[in-house]
């Protein structure tokens, strides 16, 4: 396997992508966008908001990130610093008009073609929700910047949650198996574990 062929992790494809447009490739952008939006989506749902308020946070990110690039003097500190610019932009809402906070709004697409098959979806989504939102806040936090990730950096992770490094796999794992023992106690829960 040479070089070329290693998956590179998100944080060092983030970097790539912001180097570039920061060289003059505007594309990059849309690149870093699409590799970088899931993560901070979920962040900002992480910090309690709802989708209005996480789709706001998200995009005054990336604008303050278009406003701020050439002040950002690491191209891999751009994961992190648009992680936290997010959970600093729900917190600034919060204080400034009291918009975050309550629950997380599970509602799916109305697109989906069959009613039986959306009902069960949702309910799962809801149970499967629910518990993750009984999870402590770290776990929350961990989960939710990981899951959307299929090798995250655990340097950025560490940076972004304030977490060793080392601590992040074992984390990890016993945030998943509290997670799957509360789900199959549930027999509301009806979802592949």
């Amino acid at each position: 396997m040479t070089a070329d062929d290693t998956v590179q992790t998100l944080s060092t494809r983030a970097a790539s992508s912001f180097r570039a447009y920061r060289d003059g490739e505007v594309r990059a952008m849309d690149e870093l966008v699409d590799l970088l939006t899931p993560v901070l989506w979920h962040t900002a749902r992480g910090q309690g908001a709802s989708d209005a308020l996480a789709q706001d946070a998200v995009q005054t990110a990336w604008l303050r990130l278009v406003e701020s690039a050439e002040r950002i003097k690491d191209p891999q500190a751009v994961m992190g610093w648009l992680i936290v610019t997010v959970r600093r932009e729900c917190w600034r809402t919060h204080k400034v008009d009291g918009r975050a906070g309550g629950e997380l709004d599970e509602s799916l697409p109305d697109d989906h073609p069959d009613p039986a098959a959306v009902a069960v979806h949702r309910e799962d989504h809801r149970v499967l929700w629910a518990h993750v939102q009984r999870l402590t806040p770290r776990c929350q936090a961990l989960l939710r910047v990981i899951a959307f990730s299929d090798r995250p950096d655990y340097a950025a992770v560490s940076e972004s949650l304030n977490m060793p490094v080392g601590s992040i796999g074992p984390t990890r794992g016993r945030c998943l198996a509290k997670l799957r023992a509360a789900l199959a106690d549930d027999p509301a829960w009806g979802g592949a574990l």
